[in-house]
């Protein structure tokens, strides 16, 4: 019997975990630790940032689930990870230690045949003195909860604008090295929808800033699309969208301080300015969570087997070269650790090679650029390959039988606003590959016939669709193996 332990239960761990369950049943023992509870929707989380939808309709209690299905849940988080045992033990084990409030605090050993480092990242608020809203000055949207406090000072907002003030809102990224451009620029449309709908659009600022090169980078170092029979490029797609709603935007900025009230930034071109605001969204630069490792003699091996911003390393090329050398094949494909077999990294907590975008810095030193993103779809996509490679590891097969590789697979992004079915609408992108390969596509580095951009009431309609769609799957109701992930 193969023991199977998953670290982290997001899209990428519960995935990993939900087709092991289904392919290899019982006969299997397979762990999943979370220092959560719940399973998060976390595309959904910005419809609860504006009040459209609560709580509970994006997050659902895991336990029962994988009760249902044999799968053990711990309340805990992984504190180590000895993947050669340690002294006076053979097998390779993590120490977790519990969340739950009935064992908080008590610290256990598991042991395991694969590992599957599913954590996500670490939402580094700390990187910008006085970002997010816990301790900060700023909201966020990165879990439900914090989308919840997003929505109540919204909804003051939009109290002060019915009483005739105005304000000023700004969204976006609050660090030069941030990732996931795509949930604040979603964001930041649900803002302006749901001002429209409170009649008090006119006396609101709307300020997009970002540590993009141009509007539409999304780290993937920008993107042309397909749209109504011509080809253009992701700035004019995202540029008119923010005119056409009379949105201002700020790129190539480094939010390097916020204080109440006021937003510190310097601009790519070495200058330093400062924006008054009412209202703040930006979304913190992410980091790998607080691992360590250590081998078989209890000597510490993290700065082996992990990046120093703490996300683990897989099979990809580390190699320290220059950013016109990299090419598609230095992603990971199978997401295997180097040296350890039986551990594989998926989702965000793996480290990737180099940036997509292009790496650049002010005069004064600063990093100012987009870091690759790396979840939803391709979440989805490295997990399920990752299953299926420890499925068949399991059964016999000597390595890796499954890749997903960012340089071959696609993703899909639908920012919508509002949640009505009739009111809504929404910019829906698709791009193939994730990371541009200019030698099979030396036109734009993507296939042109699957990276297309459309606007309107459809989009809107598919991302209410893939809410349900995908908490049905999640919660493995029948027939939830033959949806898409």
């Amino acid at each position: 019997m193969a023991r199977i332990l998953i670290l982290g239960a997001g899209i990428s761990g519960h995935t990993v975990a939900r087709y092991l369950s289904k392919w290899l049943g019982r006969a299997h023992a397979i762990t999943v630790v979370s220092p959560n509870p719940d399973w998060n929707w976390i595309p959904s989380n910005i419809w609860v940032g504006v009040g459209e939808m609560t709580e509970r309709q994006v997050t659902f209690p895991l336990s029962p689930i994988y009760q249902r299905i044999g799968i053990d849940f711990r309340q805990a988080r992984a504190i180590s990870i000895h993947p050669e045992g340690g002294p006076g033990r053979a097998s390779p084990y993590v120490v977790i230690q519990y969340t739950d409030p009935q064992r908080e605090g008590q610290s256990e050993m598991l042991d395991y045949d694969y590992l599957v480092n599913a954590t996500g990242p670490r939402l580094n608020f700390g990187a910008t003195p006085g970002l997010g809203p816990e301790g900060g000055y700023t909201t966020s949207v990165c879990t439900s909860g914090h989308a919840l406090e997003a929505n109540k000072r919204l909804e003051a907002i939009i109290g002060a604008l019915r009483e005739g003030a105005s304000k000023t809102l700004i969204v976006g990224t609050g660090h030069g090295l941030c990732t996931c451009q795509g949930a604040a620029f979603e964001y930041i449309y649900n803002i302006d929808h749901t001002l429209r709908e409170a009649g008090v659009r006119d006396r609101a600022r709307l300020v997009w800033i970002s540590n993009e090169y141009e509007l539409g980078d999304f780290g993937m170092g920008g993107v042309h699309i397909k749209r109504g029979g011509y080809i253009t490029n992701g700035k004019v797609f995202a540029e008119s969208m923010m005119v056409e709603r009379g949105m201002e935007w700020i790129t190539r900025a480094h939010v390097n301080k916020i204080e109440p009230g006021k937003i510190h930034y310097e601009l790519l071109d070495g200058t330093f300015n400062a924006l008054d605001f009412d209202f703040a969204m930006l979304i913190p630069p992410f980091a790998g969570q607080p691992l360590q490792a250590f081998d078989a003699t209890g000597a510490e091996i993290t700065e082996r087997m992990f990046a120093p911003n703490g996300f683990m390393k897989v099979d990809a090329d580390y190699t320290v070269k220059p950013f016109e050398d990299w090419e598609p094949a230095d992603w990971p494909k199978t997401y295997q650790t180097p040296g350890y077999r039986n551990i594989f990294a998926v989702g965000i907590a793996f480290a990737p090679p180099h940036l997509i975008s292009k790496p650049m810095k002010s005069p004064n030193g600063t990093p100012i650029n987009p870091t690759a993103p790396r979840t939803g779809m391709p979440s989805a996509a490295m997990g399920k390959a990752v299953a299926a490679s420890i499925r068949d590891m399991v059964k016999g097969a000597t390595g890796p039988t499954h890749t997903a590789s960012l340089a071959e697979i696609g993703a899909a992004c639908v920012a919508s606003t509002g949640s009505h079915i009739f009111k809504g609408t929404a910019a829906t992108m698709t791009v193939f590959p994730v990371v541009p390969d200019y030698d099979t596509y030396p036109d734009y580095g993507r296939d042109m016939d699957l990276t297309f951009g459309e606007i309107g009431l459809a989009g809107h309609w598919m991302k209410y669709i893939l809410h349900h769609v995908f908490i049905y799957q999640a919660k493995l109701r029948p027939g939830w193996s033959i949806l898409p992930d």
